[in-house]
């Protein structure tokens, strides 16, 4: 494909180790637990797709997608039509993406699967790849995607350097690994994969301000990263070319987004041998997942007994880091200007969590715009304080700990301290406790029976022959 020297200045590189493990897997095949695993990501993307049918984002990008032309290779999630495959990446992308549910890996803080999985599935399904292939992509792509992301967390600083630049990692790794995903799907052998990963790493992009001021664009920012990692190994198909030494070089990926805080070494430590793959969290709850612990600790209060009415003082507790995406500015955290902005506000979900909240904790009926506006709500995120608190500084970011400390009209303090975040290998969610997520995700897009279909598909898919019958079946909601 490419020339012999690309070939020789591979050698070594680490983006030439990232494309022979993708190689590797292609030819052998992930083991059948990281199978499993990613089928379980699979119907984790699809549900939280399904339920982000007629968000603004999900309409904004789906017009974008509809004026578009081109072949009908793979199915939009829920909009009753095919597109590109690079067009349908950038539509499921951004559905996967716009609850805020989606999983997470720790301590880069990036949720791969979201990006990573709305690639592949489009390749695969554009190229008539089978079940277990889509998966064995998927799950390269994702492990490119994070091992990035751990090239720039430093541990001195206990922090992503993305998030202290206010860049969005998910979305600038997720480009590099959607493509990983996608270059394996269309065949390209391990220079091919290579390349693709060189071209997605000038496209990977986004920054976090929307996180603190307003905004929906960052949404889309997942379905940007799949759309280029698609693109990305669609031009290395066709002979585009990337910089061997495009992740470790001085004008390279690490170096350009996190300068002298990066870790080359970090990204290729064990690469084969330890995977991060099983140990990403899912979300229970379709919010921020700096928010998490303290809806377990209002949760763990109100199973005590506690009486949201009798509460006059709220002290919220968190990682001194995390401050700045749920708590700041206070005024506009405590009176979030809608439902998605609530969805990153500590003193909202953990007042939605006192007064009892929906789906496995708090739901997305928490998050409407309507909700949002919720005067009990309100009083109650009024009365919440936020902190750093030093012994959740001591747990991040290898979990998203929180102490709850509430204060009640008889002057007594009743207090909750959550160290291990649930969906993670510490308190993990089951297949029925992640098939009930996916469940209440679809309960307005599919009926039962086609619910059990769609999760049914999905969990089968190492056996699958192709992804038709699982595409057809979430192509159109109701």
């Amino acid at each position: 494909m490419n020339a012999t020297a690309t070939r020789h200045d591979l050698e070594g590189t680490v983006v030439g180790r990232l494309a022979a493990l993708a190689g590797r897997i292609r030819a052998e095949g992930l083991p059948a637990d990281l199978r499993k695993d990613v089928s379980r990501r699979v119907l984790d993307v699809l549900g939280n797709s399904l339920a982000a049918q007629g968000q603004p984002s999900a309409r904004a990008v789906t017009a974008v997608a509809r004026e578009w032309s081109g072949a009908p290779a793979a199915t939009g999630i829920g909009t009753g039509e095919r597109f590109p495959a690079a067009t349908a990446a950038l539509v499921n992308g951004t559905l996967a993406h716009s609850m805020d549910s989606d999983d997470t890996h720790l301590p880069s803080v990036l949720h791969p699967s979201a990006s990573v999985i709305p690639a592949a599935l489009a390749v695969g399904e554009a190229t008539g790849a089978s079940g277990a292939a889509v998966l064995d992509a998927a799950g390269v792509g994702i492990e490119v995607a994070v091992r990035l992301g751990m090239g720039g967390y430093d541990e001195e600083l206990g922090n992503s350097e993305f998030f202290e630049r206010g860049q969005h990692a998910t979305s600038i790794c997720g480009a590099v690994g959607s493509a990983a995903a996608a270059a394996m799907l269309y065949g390209l052998d391990p220079e091919g994969i290579a390349d693709a990963m060189g071209i997605a790493a000038s496209f990977g992009a986004g920054l976090l301000e929307a996180n603190r001021t307003g905004g929906t664009v960052k949404r889309a920012h997942c379905g940007w990263a799949a759309h280029s990692g698609v693109t990305a190994a669609q031009f290395a198909k066709h002979g585009l070319t990337g910089p061997p030494t495009v992740i470790e070089g001085r004008f390279g990926f690490l170096q350009a987004f996190c300068g002298d805080r990066a870790d080359v070494a970090k990204v290729v430590d064990r690469l084969g041998e330890h995977w991060e793959l099983p140990g990403i969290f899912f979300k229970p709850y379709p919010c921020n997942h700096f928010t998490h612990a303290g809806i377990d600790a209002a949760r763990a209060l109100r199973a005590d007994g506690l009486d949201p009415a009798e509460i006059t003082e709220i002290d919220l507790g968190v990682p001194k880091p995390v401050l700045r995406t749920i708590a700041e500015p206070p005024a506009a955290k405590a009176a979030p200007e809608s439902g998605y902005h609530a969805a990153f506000s500590g003193p909202f979900t953990v007042a939605r969590a006192l007064l009892g909240g929906s789906g496995l904790g708090v739901g997305h009926a928490d998050f409407t715009d309507e909700a949002a506006k919720d005067p009990r709500t309100l009083e109650l995120a009024r009365l919440v304080t936020s902190h750093g608190d030093d012994r959740c500084d001591e747990l991040y970011p290898h979990q998203f700990p929180a102490v709850l400390r509430v204060r009640t009209r008889d002057g007594v303090w009743h207090e909750a301290r959550i160290d291990h975040n649930r969906g993670g290998p510490a308190n993990p969610l089951s297949d029925a406790e992640l098939t009930q997520k996916f469940d209440l995700n679809v309960e307005n897009r599919l009926s039962p029976e086609a619910a059990r279909t769609v999760a049914g598909h999905a969990l089968a898919l190492p056996a699958a022959t192709s992804l038709d019958t699982l595409m057809e079946a979430v192509r159109g909601v109701r």
